[in-house]
């Protein structure tokens, strides 16, 4: 079946199996501790967006979200391998072409918050990257504006790596409503982009202060 044409917020037996698979791994070989996990455990839709250092990314993300399967937007790049495409359909990840303006993918982000979904994002599209959402892709603030559902942001502190403690921070909505109300374009979702930035700026800052 079509991407267009399926239902994206129905249930997944090998999502089920890798959150629970996942919430092992970062109890266990990466211990993860989240800092307030209640923020994102409201009713859908909404969108949650994380900076991106590692594939266990979506999998802490994934895991902290206890009532939903969330909707991962992923790179074309992960579904060369027929296998791994055929898992990530099966894990409801949206494919979007880095590279070009994918309006296929816009809609499907859409349609997936229509149907109730939580829809998740790494707004920097690479794990390789300087700073700290830093450098985003536009499109990220289009789909926010115009899903207009709340905005949930997660700023993973550090590389999940074997047997070291990583920290994981669940923020506040960030606005958006102000933005809305000027109209959904170019010029809004650029600040809304800038919004995303400066929250994880505080943020990032918040930990340091956390950590002294």
């Amino acid at each position: 079946m079509a991407e267009t044409e399926k239902r994206l917020d129905a249930h997944s037996g090998w999502y089920t199996f890798l959150r629970v698979l996942g919430r092992f791994v970062l109890r266990t070989l990466c211990p993860t501790r989240y800092v307030h996990p209640e923020r994102l455990q409201g009713d859908a839709p909404f969108i949650v967006i994380g900076n991106h250092t590692s594939w266990l990314d979506p999998v802490a993300i994934g895991g902290v979200i206890r009532r939903y399967e969330v909707v991962f937007l992923g790179k074309k790049e992960l579904v060369k391998n027929k296998a791994i495409a055929w898992l990530l359909d099966k894990l409801h990840m949206i494919v979007v072409d880095r590279h070009k303006s994918d309006m296929e993918a816009m809609r499907s982000c859409l349609k997936a918050v229509k149907q109730g979904c939580v829809l998740g994002i790494f707004p920097e599209g690479t794990r390789y990257h300087r700073g700290v959402m830093e450098e985003t892709e536009s499109g990220v603030g289009l789909i926010a504006l115009r899903s207009g559902v709340p905005l949930m942001p997660v700023y993973i502190r550090g590389k999940f790596r074997p047997f070291r403690r990583t920290t994981v921070y669940c923020g506040e909505a960030i606005p958006t409503e102000d933005l809305r109300a000027q109209g959904v374009n170019a010029a809004t979702a650029a600040a809304l982009m800038e919004r995303i930035t400066q929250t994880y700026r505080d943020m990032i800052a918040a930990a340091e202060a956390e950590e002294k």
